[in-house]
């Protein structure tokens, strides 16, 4: 992914997550003010009721309207304009407030007008309130017609937030969320970060390996053309073993340039058409000699009317070469390898067959994956990073073909390459 496609990612992730936290944010601070609005509109409407209660017991006529006053938030006064009966208060209270759901503890007195100061007062707390008695208690009567009862609601913030348990979790829980998605995008940058710098380093020392590569080569070729070292034997092969290594060696440095150019999408195809036919009886005759070392075979068939397919020529046989070589090391003593063309419908497949030592399923979904290498043993000495079949896998990908593994432990692997055919105009 480019630096640019990420920055637009993270700011449009970012973005979104605040603008879901805000509105959660909102959402939660409506549901608490309405459930203050209603905790005090229920609130009155059980006051009022205690009034019509009160004077229902006292016999009396209601006055016209019933004065309640708020004071402060959850504080509030009543005025009766009539005698005052402790227990019918309580009582009532505590009737209505179960009536009307209300369970936050609360404090109640009676005042004198005339004095300002209290003549009785008593606390209630939510079990008493969940529990009310069968009928009034016995408690002091008071007959003068100046007083009124006050209320005051105790721990009301957190009798009011403990009914809005849902918002409460949904909030916390996408906090927690943007917290976590912080800590990732911090964690994913630094990561990204550390792989610019080990790519930076692993193209500037291969781009620092190919001058040494390049002047070896041209040493060892220079003297297996000596007449000296041609005259021995010895030296001769020294010096083969000398090119041959060095071949090797620019081969491992080739494979991870263009992996990390494949990291960097740096990779550009030149696409052409090219002959299938032609591409596999070449890298056959190209692999015979190595593996005749170890007495095995290679064979190429096609069986296709029309080889031709569109693809980066140079990619496409570097693709083949890694399957092949990989069918050679992972191989036993005498490397059995069958390649073929053939078309179904639409479609041209590249088939890769060996006789090797398989692969595990459960290894098979994890081969096309960078550094990984499939525990082998000491099968032909296999070495390598773990980068072919990646640069394979990415390769495909990029020309839109599809490849697939079939493998059996003990009897061989076969990788199946589907091209889809495009006609020549």
């Amino acid at each position: 992914m480019s630096n640019r496609k990420l920055a637009y990612l993270i700011v449009l992730s970012t973005l979104s997550l605040l603008g879901i936290l805000a509105m959660q944010i909102y959402w939660f601070n409506s549901s608490l003010e309405l459930r203050q609005q209603e905790f005090k509109q229920s609130t009155k409407i059980a006051l009022i009721q205690v009034v019509r209660n009160l004077a229902k017991a006292r016999k009396v006529k209601l006055p016209a309207y019933i004065t309640i006053k708020q004071e402060a938030r959850f504080n509030f006064i009543v005025y009766t304009n009539d005698p005052i009966d402790v227990g019918v208060l309580e009582y009532n209270l505590r009737r209505e407030f179960l009536a009307k759901e209300i369970f936050a503890p609360f404090e109640y007195a009676i005042y004198d007008v005339k004095t300002n100061e209290m003549v009785y007062g008593n606390t209630i707390t939510k079990e008493q309130i969940q529990y009310p008695p069968a009928k009034p208690r016995k408690l002091p009567k008071y007959k003068v017609s100046n007083y009124y009862f006050a209320l005051k609601f105790k721990n009301t913030s957190d009798y009011i937030l403990a009914s809005l348990t849902l918002p409460i979790v949904f909030t916390l829980l996408l906090s927690f969320v943007l917290i976590v998605f912080s800590y990732s995008l911090l964690t994913i940058l630094r990561q990204r970060r550390l792989s610019e710098i080990q790519k930076d380093f692993i193209n500037n020392m291969t781009h620092e390996f190919k001058t040494p590569i390049s002047t070896i080569r041209i040493s060892a070729e220079f003297l297996m053309n000596t007449p000296q070292i041609k005259s021995e034997r010895r030296l001769e092969r020294y010096a083969e073993i000398i090119l041959e290594q060095n071949k090797r060696l620019n081969e491992q440095v080739e494979k991870v340039l263009q992996v990390a150019k494949l990291d960097t999408q740096e990779v550009k195809m030149d696409t052409q058409y090219v002959n299938l036919c032609n591409l596999i009886d070449s890298s056959a005759e190209a692999f015979e000699l190595r593996i005749n070392e170890f007495k095995g075979t290679i064979t190429s068939e096609c069986n296709i009317k029309d080889p031709l397919v569109l693809a980066d020529p140079i990619h496409l046989v570097n693709v083949l070469n890694s399957l092949i070589d990989n069918a050679i090391k992972y191989s036993k003593k005498a490397p059995q390898i069958n390649l073929k063309i053939h078309e179904q419908n639409e479609f041209a497949f590249i088939t890769v067959c060996d006789s090797g030592i398989g692969i595990n399923q459960s290894d098979i979904k994890n081969i096309f994956k960078k550094f990984y290498r499939i525990p082998t043993g000491n099968i032909h000495n296999v070495k390598g990073f773990g980068l072919g079949l990646y640069y394979v896998y990415n390769i495909c990908k990029s020309h839109g073909w599809l490849i697939k593994v079939e493998s059996e432990i003990g009897k061989g692997t076969q990788f199946i390459i589907r091209i889809k055919r495009t006609t020549k105009s």
